[in-house]
């Protein structure tokens, strides 16, 4: 591969650290850099993939000028040139977090999450693990929260997983139901300052709950998000979906590979998509291991359990 006309600083990186990390993203291939060229040796499906990687950040050199660590990884693992400069395409920042920390949406699927919440009442959000659905509906949530478009934000998941009852679990209702919560959390302490959220806790404006506490309420003024949504069941699913008062939003988030229920037992969310797919004002948005921003392995953790799911009907335990 020729690198000409191209800074080899920035491409290889100081002390090499670029040319290291792609060697490692690349252990099945042999590469050698001399001079302006790269030498690759190896299969060659690898070596296309090797050469569309270079390609990509051979284009953020010649447009930017410059090529940081953090890109190259963003680019390695999967994330497009052009979304590896945050806030170039546009892109507004949803929620200016904690430490300076500014949450935007950063692939094109979640992107597009962003614009069809903004045009949908209800949104489904379907995608593995480290896509961005949950954290992006969070912040989606804060967002409205802080332009006081509603009164509340009420966080819910199914409070069942993996065979476990919350009878068996140790301690009192909070203590049983928090460890099913902790991801709702983890992304609230991102966005909002820790003193804000405990006031908003306290106050109710900020609610998490398990799924079964939504029986029999009407949610309105709120942005409701239904996290990990595969795990409940169609009486369920359906129980949630017709709480939501005129006017609230709502974002549903799910796995479909990741369905914890017993084996006897079919999915809400697959039935909930499937029957409500042609109603206006209701979306679905599909996001892929294109969209992980996670460590550069979870990609191909994804893909390794996407073929083992393939070869056992769409289903991995």
């Amino acid at each position: 591969i020729n690198l000409e006309n191209v800074n080899l600083v920035e491409f290889f990186g100081v002390n090499n650290s670029n040319l290291l990390f792609l060697k490692k993203s690349f252990p099945g291939l042999k590469i050698v850099s001399r001079g302006n060229k790269i030498k690759v040796a190896g299969s060659e499906e690898e070596i296309d993939k090797f050469q569309v990687k270079v390609e990509e950040l051979l284009q953020v050199i010649s447009k930017h000028g410059s090529l940081s660590e953090k890109q190259v990884e963003d680019i390695v693992i999967g994330i497009a040139p052009e979304d590896a400069f945050p806030g170039e395409n546009g892109d507004e920042v949803l929620v200016h977090g904690r430490n300076g920390l500014m949450v935007r949406a950063r692939t094109s699927n979640q992107r597009k999450m962003v614009k069809l919440s903004e045009t949908n009442d209800i949104l489904f959000a379907i995608g593995p693990a480290g896509t961005g659905k949950t954290y992006t509906a969070v912040a989606l949530a804060v967002r409205a929260l802080r332009n006081r478009v509603i009164k509340k934000i009420i966080l819910t998941r199914p409070a069942v997983e993996a065979g476990e009852s919350l009878g068996f679990l140790p301690g009192d209702l909070k203590e049983k139901i928090d460890p099913y919560l902790r991801p709702l959390y983890d992304a609230l302490d991102d966005m909002i300052p820790i003193d804000k959220l405990n006031y908003y806790m306290q106050n109710r404006i900020i609610e998490v709950a398990p799924l079964a506490f939504m029986r029999g309420r009407t949610l309105d003024h709120s942005y409701i998000i239904l996290d990990e949504a595969q795990n409940a069941t169609n009486a369920q699913l359906k129980m949630f979906l017709t709480r939501i008062g005129p006017s609230a939003k709502c974002i549903v988030t799910g796995d479909l590979t990741q369905i914890d229920l017993p084996k006897n037992q079919a999915s809400g969310l697959t039935t909930a998509i499937r029957i409500l797919e042609n109603i206006d004002g209701i979306a679905t948005v599909y996001l892929t291991e294109s969209d992980v921003i996670r460590h550069r392995l979870v990609k191909k953790i994804i893909s390794a359990y996407s073929k083992e799911g393939e070869q056992n009907g769409g289903r991995t335990n």
